[in-house]
């Protein structure tokens, strides 16, 4: 009989030991398949939450077939403790084991509200804006200027919130002394900036910041950024350049950024500026004149006077030969590359065309026809404009 009873408990526990391997193994299936989620959402993990709440709020929104094997999962690979606060994308079929990775990985939010400080030519913005998950595109909410405008509630609001993300987005062609007064602005940082950063060594980029970075190594992160890329475009010159050091580049490079908002003509607006450094001509540029009477703090807001264009300053390029002594601006990849390989080309001048574009000649003739045409479009705007200003605008 003892012997019967041991056989039936030895059948058993294998039968046992069957189910429960098979088990673990639908559960691991699971936790590995594709989720059953059809549209993207993006999951809210508050400060002091944890697993058991995320997982219900994943089963809720559709996200995963079980809180149960999904907080099993994150226990077996011991990334229950590594859980991060923050917003996260989740996308359509995303399993259990890819989303537990992106909430554990690094806390880097990717969706949710944001809060970018644009710092541009003209001004500086404030942008609210929060990302829908359906098409993976930011949505703005409100933007104004703080120089300006109120503070909206909604920014209020925004920034208190624990998982908002910060970015900041430097323009192409802003000036150090526009960056580091924005800095100054922008409440969520810490510190002070000891030092304006040279002119032209900080990369126009759009950078990641939390609340309390300090202000003196978000600087130091831009320079890095800028380093790299003027290296990138340095190894990359042409080896017939007029220029003799990496300096050099990023001076041209920022009298480039400041001449053209086209893209497609940057190479030619360099083509035009190494063709007179070749020929020995002067560069002749206005925004170097500009930089000479503002030294970047600021826009000047009005046109050039011929007593300026005159003037001597170490930055007057109708004045001094070759090269202004510092960038001009800061200049971003495109224009250090247009810089590096400018077009081959036989023109000298060039003049706006009215269309935010530029006419270019190759003999002093020709350039005189293309300011002729521009002087025609200069009057009838300022025809047009006088007119509005008599009737209202209307």
């Amino acid at each position: 009989m003892w012997r019967h009873i041991a056989s039936n408990a030895v059948t058993f526990l294998s039968v046992l030991l069957f189910l429960v391997g098979g088990v673990i193994l639908w559960g691991k299936g699971q936790y590995q398949a594709e989720g059953p989620l059809t549209q993207a959402i993006c999951l809210q993990v508050e400060r002091g939450s944890n697993m058991r709440k995320v997982s219900r709020s994943l089963a809720e929104q559709g996200a995963v077939s079980s809180a149960a094997i999904f907080r099993i999962g994150s226990d077996y690979q011991e990334k229950t403790s590594q859980l991060k606060a923050g917003s996260f994308l989740v996308q359509p079929g995303t399993s259990m084991a890819e989303i537990v990775d992106v909430i554990t990985k690094g806390g880097a939010s990717t969706c949710g509200t944001e809060v970018v400080y644009r710092i541009g030519i003209n001004r500086v913005s404030v942008q609210v804006r929060e990302l829908d998950p359906a098409t993976n595109r930011f949505v703005e909410r409100v933007e104004f200027s703080p120089a300006t405008d109120e503070v909206p509630e909604l920014f209020t609001q925004t920034t208190s919130k624990g998982d908002t993300r910060f970015r900041i987005a430097m323009a192409e062609g802003v000036t150090s002394w526009q960056v580091v007064e924005a800095l100054k602005g922008i409440e969520v940082l810490d510190g002070e900036i000891a030092k304006q950063p040279p002119e032209g060594s900080l990369a126009p980029d759009s950078y990641e910041v939390r609340p309390g970075d300090d202000r003196a190594e978000v600087i130091a992160q831009m320079q890095e950024a800028q380093e790299l890329l003027v290296s990138a475009a340095w190894e990359a010159r042409d080896p017939d350049l007029p220029i003799e050091t990496p300096e050099d580049l990023l001076i041209l490079a920022s009298i480039v950024e400041k001449e053209t908002g086209v893209p497609e003509e940057r190479r030619q607006v360099a083509s035009v500026f190494v063709n007179r450094l070749n020929q020995g001509m002067r560069l002749q540029t206005d925004p170097t004149v500009i930089y000479g009477i503002t030294k970047g703090q600021g826009i000047l807001g009005r046109g050039l006077r011929r007593s300026e264009l005159r003037k001597a300053t170490p930055w007057n390029t109708y004045v001094i030969e070759g090269l202004p002594p510092t960038p001009i601006a800061n200049p971003g990849r495109a224009s250090l590359m247009a810089a590096a390989q400018p077009d081959e080309s036989p023109f000298i001048f060039f003049v706006a065309d009215g269309t935010g574009g530029h006419a270019f000649a190759e003999t002093l003739d020709e350039h005189n026809r293309n300011v002729a045409k521009w002087r025609v479009i200069e009057a009838e705007r300022g025809a047009a404009a006088a007119g509005n200003a008599s009737t209202g605008g209307d």
